[in-house]
Protein backbone atom coordinates (compact mmCIF):
# COMPACT_ATOMS: atom_id res chain seq x y z
CA UNK A 1 0.00 0.00 0.00
CA UNK A 2 3.15 2.62 1.13
CA UNK A 3 4.53 1.36 -2.35
CA UNK A 4 1.21 2.51 -4.54
CA UNK A 5 1.02 5.58 -2.35
CA UNK A 6 4.63 6.33 -3.59
CA UNK A 7 3.91 5.86 -6.81
CA UNK A 8 0.95 7.93 -7.19
CA UNK A 9 2.73 10.66 -5.31
CA UNK A 10 5.71 10.41 -7.92
CA UNK A 11 3.17 10.49 -11.09
CA UNK A 12 1.30 13.81 -9.49
CA UNK A 13 4.45 15.73 -8.93
CA UNK A 14 5.93 14.53 -12.40
CA UNK A 15 1.87 15.75 -14.46
CA UNK A 16 2.28 19.14 -11.69
CA UNK A 17 6.19 20.15 -12.85
CA UNK A 18 5.17 19.23 -16.78
CA UNK A 19 2.18 21.39 -16.68
CA UNK A 20 4.41 24.27 -14.89
CA UNK A 21 7.07 24.06 -17.41
CA UNK A 22 4.38 24.57 -20.32
CA UNK A 23 2.81 27.28 -18.63
CA UNK A 24 6.46 28.80 -18.62
CA UNK A 25 6.72 28.51 -22.37
CA UNK A 26 5.58 31.67 -23.75
CA UNK A 27 6.84 32.52 -27.55
CA UNK A 28 7.39 35.93 -26.89
CA UNK A 29 9.31 38.32 -24.57
CA UNK A 30 6.70 39.02 -22.47
CA UNK A 31 2.70 38.35 -22.39
CA UNK A 32 0.54 39.44 -24.84
CA UNK A 33 -2.39 41.91 -22.53
CA UNK A 34 -2.29 45.26 -24.13
CA UNK A 35 -4.73 44.38 -26.75
CA UNK A 36 -6.70 41.21 -26.09
CA UNK A 37 -7.87 43.93 -23.19
CA UNK A 38 -8.62 46.95 -25.05
CA UNK A 39 -12.39 48.57 -25.05
CA UNK A 40 -13.60 50.44 -28.03
CA UNK A 41 -13.22 54.29 -28.15
CA UNK A 42 -16.87 55.08 -27.43
CA UNK A 43 -18.60 57.50 -29.84
CA UNK A 44 -18.93 61.37 -29.21
CA UNK A 45 -22.80 61.90 -28.72
CA UNK A 46 -24.70 63.44 -31.40
CA UNK A 47 -27.64 65.47 -31.57
CA UNK A 48 -29.72 65.74 -34.21
CA UNK A 49 -30.01 69.41 -34.58
CA UNK A 50 -26.19 69.62 -34.50
CA UNK A 51 -26.44 67.17 -38.29
CA UNK A 52 -26.20 70.34 -41.07
CA UNK A 53 -25.68 67.29 -43.93
CA UNK A 54 -25.26 63.75 -43.72
CA UNK A 55 -25.47 60.86 -46.93
CA UNK A 56 -25.38 57.29 -46.77
CA UNK A 57 -22.61 55.44 -48.86
CA UNK A 58 -21.98 52.38 -49.72
CA UNK A 59 -18.40 50.76 -50.02
CA UNK A 60 -16.57 47.77 -51.16
CA UNK A 61 -13.06 46.74 -49.39
CA UNK A 62 -11.07 44.30 -51.69
CA UNK A 63 -9.10 42.11 -49.28
CA UNK A 64 -7.10 41.54 -52.30
CA UNK A 65 -4.92 44.58 -51.94
CA UNK A 66 -1.71 45.27 -50.70
CA UNK A 67 -3.32 47.63 -48.27
CA UNK A 68 -5.99 45.45 -47.03
CA UNK A 69 -3.86 42.28 -46.67
CA UNK A 70 -4.00 42.09 -42.88
CA UNK A 71 -7.96 41.41 -42.95
CA UNK A 72 -7.52 38.47 -45.22
CA UNK A 73 -4.44 36.91 -43.80
CA UNK A 74 -4.18 34.68 -41.42
CA UNK A 75 -6.28 32.15 -43.74
CA UNK A 76 -5.73 29.65 -40.80
CA UNK A 77 -5.49 31.23 -36.47
CA UNK A 78 -1.79 31.66 -36.06
CA UNK A 79 0.29 34.02 -33.60
CA UNK A 80 -3.03 34.75 -31.95
CA UNK A 81 -4.09 36.33 -34.90
CA UNK A 82 -7.31 35.65 -36.76
CA UNK A 83 -8.49 36.88 -40.23
CA UNK A 84 -11.55 39.47 -40.30
CA UNK A 85 -14.35 36.53 -41.34
CA UNK A 86 -12.69 34.20 -39.04
CA UNK A 87 -13.28 36.46 -36.30
CA UNK A 88 -16.59 37.27 -37.16
CA UNK A 89 -17.75 33.53 -37.44
CA UNK A 90 -16.22 33.49 -33.63
CA UNK A 91 -18.08 35.80 -32.48
CA UNK A 92 -21.45 35.01 -34.13
CA UNK A 93 -20.58 30.87 -32.86
CA UNK A 94 -19.19 31.70 -29.10
CA UNK A 95 -19.58 35.15 -28.12
CA UNK A 96 -23.32 36.20 -29.07
CA UNK A 97 -22.78 38.30 -32.21
CA UNK A 98 -25.79 38.75 -34.14
CA UNK A 99 -25.77 37.86 -37.77
CA UNK A 100 -28.73 39.49 -40.03
CA UNK A 101 -30.13 38.35 -43.12
CA UNK A 102 -29.16 40.05 -46.34
CA UNK A 103 -32.68 39.31 -47.88
CA UNK A 104 -33.83 42.55 -46.36
CA UNK A 105 -30.56 44.61 -48.01
CA UNK A 106 -28.69 46.16 -44.99
CA UNK A 107 -31.78 46.82 -42.95
CA UNK A 108 -30.46 44.96 -39.74
CA UNK A 109 -33.81 43.49 -39.23
CA UNK A 110 -34.19 39.58 -39.64
CA UNK A 111 -31.56 37.82 -37.59
CA UNK A 112 -29.93 34.94 -38.85
CA UNK A 113 -29.79 31.65 -36.58
CA UNK A 114 -26.16 29.94 -37.00
CA UNK A 115 -26.97 27.24 -39.15
CA UNK A 116 -28.02 29.87 -41.84
CA UNK A 117 -25.10 31.54 -41.43
CA UNK A 118 -22.87 27.93 -41.90
CA UNK A 119 -24.85 27.15 -44.86
CA UNK A 120 -24.32 30.66 -46.31
CA UNK A 121 -20.73 30.12 -45.60
CA UNK A 122 -20.51 27.11 -47.86
CA UNK A 123 -20.53 24.78 -44.76
CA UNK A 124 -23.24 22.67 -46.63
CA UNK A 125 -23.50 18.41 -45.72
CA UNK A 126 -23.09 16.45 -49.55
CA UNK A 127 -23.94 12.57 -49.70
CA UNK A 128 -20.34 11.27 -52.07
CA UNK A 129 -19.84 7.75 -53.03
CA UNK A 130 -17.19 6.29 -50.61
CA UNK A 131 -15.30 2.69 -51.25
CA UNK A 132 -16.02 0.26 -48.32
CA UNK A 133 -12.26 -1.09 -47.64
CA UNK A 134 -13.77 -4.76 -46.69
CA UNK A 135 -16.03 -4.96 -49.65
CA UNK A 136 -14.51 -3.05 -52.17
CA UNK A 137 -18.19 -1.47 -52.83
CA UNK A 138 -18.90 1.80 -52.86
CA UNK A 139 -21.31 2.96 -50.46
CA UNK A 140 -23.54 6.68 -49.53
CA UNK A 141 -22.31 8.63 -47.21
CA UNK A 142 -22.82 11.71 -45.67
CA UNK A 143 -19.91 13.87 -45.47
CA UNK A 144 -20.08 17.25 -43.26
CA UNK A 145 -19.77 20.09 -45.01
CA UNK A 146 -16.96 22.84 -43.65
CA UNK A 147 -16.21 26.81 -43.55
CA UNK A 148 -14.76 28.07 -46.28
CA UNK A 149 -13.44 31.33 -45.08
CA UNK A 150 -10.62 31.50 -47.85
CA UNK A 151 -13.69 32.25 -50.56
CA UNK A 152 -14.35 35.80 -48.68
CA UNK A 153 -12.30 38.29 -50.61
CA UNK A 154 -14.72 41.39 -50.17
CA UNK A 155 -16.51 42.98 -47.78
CA UNK A 156 -19.31 45.58 -47.98
CA UNK A 157 -19.26 48.28 -45.92
CA UNK A 158 -22.40 50.74 -44.77
CA UNK A 159 -21.31 54.05 -43.37
CA UNK A 160 -23.13 57.76 -42.97
CA UNK A 161 -20.96 60.41 -43.45
CA UNK A 162 -22.04 63.72 -41.76
CA UNK A 163 -21.12 67.40 -41.33
CA UNK A 164 -21.23 67.98 -37.35
CA UNK A 165 -21.86 71.83 -36.65
CA UNK A 166 -21.15 71.14 -32.72
CA UNK A 167 -17.72 70.29 -33.45
CA UNK A 168 -17.40 71.54 -37.38
CA UNK A 169 -16.32 68.74 -39.02
CA UNK A 170 -16.92 66.48 -41.14
CA UNK A 171 -17.47 62.68 -40.01
CA UNK A 172 -18.10 59.17 -40.57
CA UNK A 173 -19.87 56.61 -38.80
CA UNK A 174 -19.70 52.97 -39.66
CA UNK A 175 -23.06 51.36 -40.17
CA UNK A 176 -22.63 47.25 -40.61
CA UNK A 177 -20.16 45.53 -42.87
CA UNK A 178 -20.86 42.34 -45.00
CA UNK A 179 -18.59 39.26 -46.53
CA UNK A 180 -18.94 38.79 -49.66
CA UNK A 181 -18.26 35.49 -50.22
CA UNK A 182 -16.82 34.40 -54.14
CA UNK A 183 -17.39 30.92 -55.44
CA UNK A 184 -17.34 28.53 -58.34
CA UNK A 185 -20.97 27.12 -58.64
CA UNK A 186 -20.92 23.57 -60.74
CA UNK A 187 -24.01 22.96 -62.90
CA UNK A 188 -24.75 19.63 -64.60
CA UNK A 189 -23.08 19.51 -67.95
CA UNK A 190 -21.95 23.30 -67.78
CA UNK A 191 -18.69 24.77 -67.11
CA UNK A 192 -18.35 26.65 -63.60
CA UNK A 193 -20.00 29.69 -63.33
CA UNK A 194 -18.20 32.67 -60.76
CA UNK A 195 -20.72 33.39 -57.74
CA UNK A 196 -20.55 36.42 -55.43
CA UNK A 197 -22.69 36.28 -52.44
CA UNK A 198 -23.03 38.43 -50.12
CA UNK A 199 -23.24 36.38 -46.48
CA UNK A 200 -24.86 38.48 -43.59
CA UNK A 201 -24.34 41.86 -42.74
CA UNK A 202 -23.15 42.60 -38.89
CA UNK A 203 -24.46 45.66 -37.06
CA UNK A 204 -20.67 47.57 -36.47
CA UNK A 205 -21.41 49.08 -33.20
CA UNK A 206 -22.14 45.86 -31.68
CA UNK A 207 -19.11 44.23 -32.94
CA UNK A 208 -16.60 46.88 -32.02
CA UNK A 209 -15.67 45.54 -28.78
CA UNK A 210 -14.90 42.01 -30.49
CA UNK A 211 -13.06 43.66 -32.80
CA UNK A 212 -10.72 46.24 -30.86
CA UNK A 213 -10.07 42.52 -28.48
CA UNK A 214 -8.09 40.78 -31.68
CA UNK A 215 -4.79 42.26 -33.83
CA UNK A 216 -4.14 43.05 -36.86
CA UNK A 217 -0.62 42.18 -38.13
CA UNK A 218 1.35 45.29 -38.96
CA UNK A 219 4.60 44.80 -41.02
CA UNK A 220 7.12 47.97 -39.18
CA UNK A 221 6.52 46.84 -35.67
CA UNK A 222 5.78 43.43 -34.09
CA UNK A 223 5.11 45.15 -31.00
CA UNK A 224 2.57 47.75 -32.07
CA UNK A 225 0.19 46.18 -33.84
CA UNK A 226 -3.66 47.61 -34.57
CA UNK A 227 -6.51 46.22 -33.88
CA UNK A 228 -9.43 45.86 -36.48
CA UNK A 229 -11.10 48.47 -34.46
CA UNK A 230 -8.21 50.71 -35.45
CA UNK A 231 -8.31 50.13 -38.69
CA UNK A 232 -11.88 50.51 -39.42
CA UNK A 233 -12.08 53.66 -37.39
CA UNK A 234 -9.21 55.26 -38.67
CA UNK A 235 -9.52 54.26 -41.88
CA UNK A 236 -6.74 51.96 -42.60
CA UNK A 237 -8.24 50.75 -45.57
CA UNK A 238 -8.71 51.08 -48.90
CA UNK A 239 -12.09 50.73 -50.69
CA UNK A 240 -14.24 52.59 -53.80
CA UNK A 241 -18.18 53.82 -53.59
CA UNK A 242 -20.49 51.32 -55.14
CA UNK A 243 -23.52 53.40 -54.27
CA UNK A 244 -24.83 56.63 -52.98
CA UNK A 245 -28.61 57.09 -51.15
CA UNK A 246 -30.82 58.06 -54.28
CA UNK A 247 -34.24 58.34 -55.04
CA UNK A 248 -34.25 55.55 -57.63
CA UNK A 249 -34.32 52.93 -55.00
CA UNK A 250 -30.60 53.63 -53.75
CA UNK A 251 -29.79 51.92 -56.75
CA UNK A 252 -26.15 50.41 -57.55
CA UNK A 253 -23.64 52.21 -59.75
CA UNK A 254 -23.58 49.59 -62.07
CA UNK A 255 -26.94 49.53 -62.51
CA UNK A 256 -27.00 52.47 -64.73
CA UNK A 257 -23.27 52.41 -65.92
CA UNK A 258 -20.41 50.01 -66.32
CA UNK A 259 -16.73 50.04 -66.78
CA UNK A 260 -14.13 53.49 -67.24
CA UNK A 261 -17.57 55.35 -66.46
CA UNK A 262 -18.45 53.80 -63.04
CA UNK A 263 -15.32 54.51 -61.25
CA UNK A 264 -15.30 57.89 -62.76
CA UNK A 265 -18.92 58.02 -60.76
CA UNK A 266 -17.14 56.40 -57.71
CA UNK A 267 -14.41 59.53 -57.82
CA UNK A 268 -17.62 61.93 -58.44
CA UNK A 269 -19.39 60.77 -54.75
CA UNK A 270 -15.93 60.96 -53.10
CA UNK A 271 -14.92 64.26 -54.56
CA UNK A 272 -18.19 65.44 -53.84
CA UNK A 273 -17.87 64.65 -50.25
CA UNK A 274 -14.49 66.67 -50.25
CA UNK A 275 -15.76 69.55 -51.75
CA UNK A 276 -18.68 69.86 -49.65
CA UNK A 277 -16.58 69.92 -46.21
CA UNK A 278 -14.33 72.41 -47.89
CA UNK A 279 -17.40 74.85 -48.74
CA UNK A 280 -18.35 75.00 -45.34
CA UNK A 281 -15.88 76.83 -44.70
CA UNK A 282 -14.60 80.30 -46.17
CA UNK A 283 -11.12 81.81 -45.76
Amino acid sequence: MKKLFVVLVVLLGLSTSESIQAQNVLDGIYPKEHVENRKPIPYVHIREADVLWAKKIWRVIDLREKLNLPMYYPTTAMDERMSLIDLLMYGIQYEGLTAYSTKTEDEFQVPMALDQVLREMGAVSDTQQIRNADTGLYEDKIVEGEVRSYQVKQFLVKEIWFFDRNYSRMDVRIMGICPLREFVKESAGEDGQVVRSPVFWVYFPEVRPLLARHEVFNTKNDSQRRSFDDIFIKRYFGSYIYRESNVYNNRQIENYTAGMEAMMESERIKNEIFTLEHDMWEF
